[in-house]
């Protein structure tokens, strides 16, 4: 059960696809009339094979997770990022992460990327996991239409 609190919050996992910073939008339209916060959450963690990486130089991954935030929220808001949005990054799975975010969150707003025709109806795993087990609603957020 939600705890009591004085300002709701609205949860948005972000990756950096364009399906992400249209959920950064959304979120943001509906916060914004309910005077709610809007917490953009990227994850990140050491791949299966982290050895293999590091032996190629790459070992900055919450580094770079934190750079494909923060250029997700310039690209949702522009330079001036509104008061109500704060960001987190959170080492672990997303779906776990999303999922356990959920619990203090009065929403929980995804992006879906879509594969167009057929394929287009299905959700992505992280997506599917929210809906199916997320603690708050959750609204999943179409990817723009591209020319």
């Amino acid at each position: 059960m939600n705890e009591v609190r004085d300002v709701r919050t609205i949860v948005v996992g972000v990756d950096g696809s364009d399906a992400s910073v249209s959920a950064l939008r959304h979120a943001q339209g509906l916060a914004v009339p309910l005077a709610a916060k809007v917490v953009a959450v990227a994850c990140w963690d050491y791949p299966p094979v982290y050895d293999g990486y590091v032996a190629v130089g790459i070992d900055d991954f919450d580094v770079r997770a934190g750079e494909i935030l923060a250029e997700a929220v310039v690209k949702a808001f522009g330079p001036d990022t509104p008061e109500n949005v704060e960001t987190r990054l959170i080492q672990g799975h997303p779906r776990r992460i999303l999922i356990e975010e959920s619990k203090t969150a009065d929403m929980l707003v995804l992006g879906r990327r879509g594969h167009g025709g057929f394929g287009g109806l299905l959700l992505g795993s992280v997506s599917s996991a929210c809906v199916a087990h997320a603690h708050c609603p959750v609204l999943v957020v179409h990817s723009p239409e591209h020319d």
